[in-house]
């Protein structure tokens, strides 16, 4: 007859149950077969420690000594239970410290205990009741639990499948990118190689750091799956056994201290899929306008050549419809109250942001750039509107609707350029010069169309220096 121990060694980690047509991994671990296949299904790794199984894996032989020795482990369970045996089964049942029946279930401890249990000293001012009533309490309970658990799994698979899906698209976006890069970058010859390997280890980076986040989830989302399809096979198995001492000591042993809302608590409300929006940038689209700044070689740019217009004809625009001038305090334009009529000029505190123009044309999707000179203006804005950058001749700031931020830019270009992402609704500015970033801003607040936006305020005397919008 198989001892204790013996019998331990016979029985499946997963439906814990004497093996049922056994087979063995190579970590070592031996699982019933119907067991291990459910548990693979949702994730190739070992439920015991971890390691992953690999595909060849899968279709193993039955392991006949373990299926021998299990099978005369259930012999000698059957022995015990035949009559003249009755003697063994009761011995099973009595309190190992005080051989005594085992009649009352701890609520605190959640353990059997007999009656000498329930008045000596480890259990006092516990919580106890009769077997049958707390079986059929906890019975309730994990029925209970049972019912959201498939699901719950369910819900699981769902988010799984989206994050594959969400990771197949990264790769694929990734793909497109770096076929565009290599068709862009073999116009420029060998003398660009350099930074094009520059940038598509930039792109690959971008792909790593996205799918490895996504990854993260994923696997969080597999380890959910498989832990609540391990618990459905425990919780199926122990709901099987009708002896409701041999119940409370199958379910107790493996969830001592584990209350039903702990145990079944939904774990899709926690998990939640990771999206990522792979982008280069202006590297995406204006590749190879932005690498010929960086270089200063001959390649065919595409900056957009923009018109300004205004609707003050009191703001100077050039006729060719790219420079802004200033106009001086002295000149600019009488305005008129609506409330009672009278005429004012806007006093030197009052905001500046009179002699603005706008692009004739406008933005509606896609990805644009344009480059503006500034010069040595103490006083510009650009950028598009309610979405700009200014200078007020000591610090730079990003103005968005009510939001003001300083920067901590303290440069001086002479050029700036300006990137417009319609679909993510970004703005971007650069050093024209050398192409370094200046910042970028996102609002989701910025409504489509869009048109460029350019302010040069008002000074003492006129500056005859104009805002001009670079054409290439």
């Amino acid at each position: 007859m198989a001892s204790a121990s013996y019998t331990e060694d016979l029985t499946c980690s997963i439906c814990l149950t004497l093996f049922t047509d056994p087979v063995s991994l190579l970590c070592g671990h031996s699982f019933c077969r119907k067991c291990i296949t459910i548990c693979l299904s949702a994730q190739d790794q070992c439920p015991q420690c971890r390691t992953t199984v690999p595909t060849e894996e899968k279709y193993l032989p039955t392991s006949h000594i373990l299926k021998s020795l299990a099978e005369k482990a259930k012999e000698a369970e059957k022995i015990k239970k035949e009559p003249g045996n009755e003697k063994t089964e009761v011995a099973e049942c009595l309190c190992p410290e005080h051989e005594e029946k085992l009649k009352l279930f701890c609520e605190t401890d959640q353990q059997l205990a007999c009656v000498i249990c329930r008045d000596g000293e480890r259990h006092d001012g516990h919580k106890f009741k009769p077997i049958k009533e707390a079986a059929a309490s906890r019975r309730r309970e994990l029925e209970k639990g049972m019912k959201n658990l498939p699901d719950d799994i369910r819900a699981i698979e769902s988010l799984a499948n989206t994050q594959r899906e969400e990771i197949t698209k990264t790769q694929e976006t990734s793909r497109q990118l770096m076929t565009q890069i290599s068709t862009q970058f073999e116009e420029m010859h060998q003398f660009l190689r350099k930074r094009e390997d520059e940038i598509k280890k930039e792109l690959q980076e971008k792909e790593r750091e996205a799918v490895e986040k996504m990854s993260e989830k994923l696997n969080a989302m597999n380890t959910a799956l498989s832990e609540r399809r391990e618990l459905e096979v425990k919780a199926t198995s122990v709901l099987e056994i009708q002896d409701s001492e041999r119940f409370l000591q199958s379910w107790t042993e493996a969830n001592t201290m584990m209350t039903r809302e702990r145990l079944f608590r939904p774990r899709a409300k926690d998990l939640q899929v990771t999206c990522s929006s792979l982008c280069l940038g202006p590297y995406e689209s204006h590749l190879q306008f932005f690498v010929w700044k960086e270089m200063l070689q001959v390649i065919k740019p595409r900056a957009e050549l923009l018109s300004l217009k205004t609707d003050n004809t009191d703001i100077p625009v050039s006729d060719d419809g790219r420079s802004l001038f200033c106009t001086s305090k002295s000149s600019q334009p009488q305005l008129f109250c609506n409330y009672c009529g009278s005429s004012f000029r806007r006093q030197h505190n009052s905001p500046r942001k009179t002699n603005h123009a706008f692009s004739s044309s406008k933005f509606t999707s896609g990805q644009h750039y344009w480059e503006t000179e500034v010069g040595k203006r103490n006083y510009w804005e650009l950028g598009v509107k309610d979405n700009f950058l200014k200078y007020d001749g000591q610090k730079y700031v990003v103005c968005s609707h009510s939001s003001v931020t300083q920067l901590t830019f303290t440069g001086r270009p002479r050029k700036f350029g300006i990137y417009l992402n319609c679909s993510l609704k970004e703005l971007s500015f650069y050093d024209a010069d050398n192409m370094k970033h200046v910042h970028t801003m996102s609002s989701s607040r910025m409504s489509m169309p869009v048109s460029a936006y350019f302010n040069v305020g008002y000074s003492e005397a006129a500056d005859p220096n104009p805002l001009t919008v670079c054409w290439y």
